[in-house]
């Protein structure tokens, strides 16, 4: 999954544009077949060519509906829904990043799936992927593709360092950090200076950045300090890649493992197909996959993400009907099989890792740690977090500002962005 938070305003003409685009073409009294519209958020060069042929097949096997498909950038897509939505123009189906999926249902814009044909096989589905799908008791999407945070790491570099297992808490990451410093001459460890990167040192700690149930901000509390400042701790000393808070960090992150300039750092499944490309990995079996190290509490945690496949609530019978078909195809074992195979991304039904699927490496790896992934809680503004944690953690990993500093200031942000009954 790819993170970030849309902070830039939609223009009218996108809603204008989306109306165009929107499923009433026909108002579903056409003869021939019914013309839906998709909105996928998937990357442009890496996925979607695969998601364009998989449509290609689908209207064969359904001759009575056609795709209209639209790749839309994942950085706008949630607030050009948004306003599409509102101006009842939004398209038939959308690929929605898990945590817009509360936060359009509580808008009403979402069609309900229970009982529905796009459910038919529900059981077939991981049940803390479907629980992020749901919103105060209602289903809104079926899981498309799945994604977590773990450890990735070296093998070759971590066997010149003498090092024969993944460290399994924050401590031995150091000390391994070091040790491959001293035995091969690279950084051990390169960390991010982005808020979704908190999120395994929050849950390490048995916190998060707020708690959804008792409607408190817990981002800066004694455990999300504690979190906090073993996150900080990960930029200073032998072996730890100094903060980079540049426009490209990520970028660099990205550029420094892939090519062996760094023996580990923590990524989601969405990268392997660019880990593959690297000069470290053109031997696919050198990537090693663990699950993320564990904080004081003992227990290893990564947050859930991914993406569910939406209906438009607005989109009149006979699209919805069409469009819940489509769903319920691009959903089964068969297609997920296929889009992991071609995009090296993670399938949500334990039925379409095949054997085809489990011998690539990556995914091999990250479904073995699917198991320390928490769901998300059903909060609609959670997604929303993220941006003033992407805006200020930088300011704590540079040295600029206090670590206290930022998170009060976090927690202030929080407090403007969480609906009222939210407390400190």
């Amino acid at each position: 999954m790819r993170r970030g938070i849309v902070t830039t305003a939609v223009v009218a003409s996108l809603a204008l544009a989306a109306t165009a685009c929107g499923g009433s073409d026909d108002g579903g009294k056409a003869s021939g077949p019914v013309t839906i519209t998709w909105w996928d958020t998937s990357n442009a060069t890496n996925e979607a060519p695969t998601y364009k042929a998989l449509i290609k097949d689908f209207e064969k096997a359904n001759p009575d509906v056609k795709v209209k498909y639209v790749n839309v950038p994942f950085d706008q897509a949630q607030n050009k829904f948004d306003t599409a939505a509102g101006a009842s123009g939004a398209p038939d189906v959308i690929r929605a990043e898990v945590g817009w999926t509360p936060a359009f249902a509580k808008k009403s814009y979402l069609l309900p799936l229970d009982g529905t044909v796009a459910l038919d096989e529900q059981d077939k589905f991981q049940p803390n992927l479907m629980k992020q799908a749901q919103y105060e008791g209602k289903t809104y999407g079926v899981p498309l593709l799945t994604d977590t945070l773990a450890l990735v790491y070296n093998k070759e570099l971590f066997e010149k360092a003498g090092i024969s297992e993944a460290p399994k808490t924050w401590d031995e990451l150091k000390k391994a950090a070091a040790t491959i410093k001293d035995k091969t001459g690279v950084d051990g460890f390169f960390g991010s200076e982005k808020g979704y990167y908190l999120e395994p040192f929050l849950l390490g700690e048995g916190t998060d950045t707020v708690d959804a149930e008792a409607k408190k901000i817990t981002v800066n509390s004694a455990k999300g300090q504690k979190a906090a400042e073993t996150w900080l701790s990960l930029f200073n000393g032998k072996g730890l890649h100094k903060a980079d808070v540049t426009a490209d960090s990520y970028a660099h992150r990205q550029d420094a493992f892939v090519n062996g300039k760094v023996a580990m750092t923590i990524e989601g499944p969405w990268e392997i197909t660019n880990f593959y490309k690297g000069t470290a990995f053109k031997d696919k079996n050198n990537l090693g996959v663990a699950t993320v190290p564990a904080g004081s509490t003992g227990k290893a945690a990564a947050p859930t993400g991914g993406h569910n496949l939406s209906v438009y609530a607005g989109s009149d019978k006979a699209h919805q009907d069409a469009a819940l078909q489509f769903v319920k195809w691009m959903t089964s074992a068969k297609t997920q099989e296929q889009i992991a195979l071609k995009n090296s991304t993670l399938p949500t039904r334990s039925d379409a890792y095949t054997e085809k699927v489990t011998a690539d490496p990556g995914l091999a790896g990250f479904q073995k740690v699917l198991s320390a992934a928490q769901p998300r809680p059903e909060l609609p503004e959670y997604s929303s977090l993220w941006g003033p944690l992407d805006q200020e953690l930088p300011k704590a990993a540079s040295g600029k500002e206090s670590l206290e500093a930022v998170l009060s200031s976090v927690e202030v942000q929080y407090g403007k962005l969480l609906p009222d009954g939210f407390s400190k």
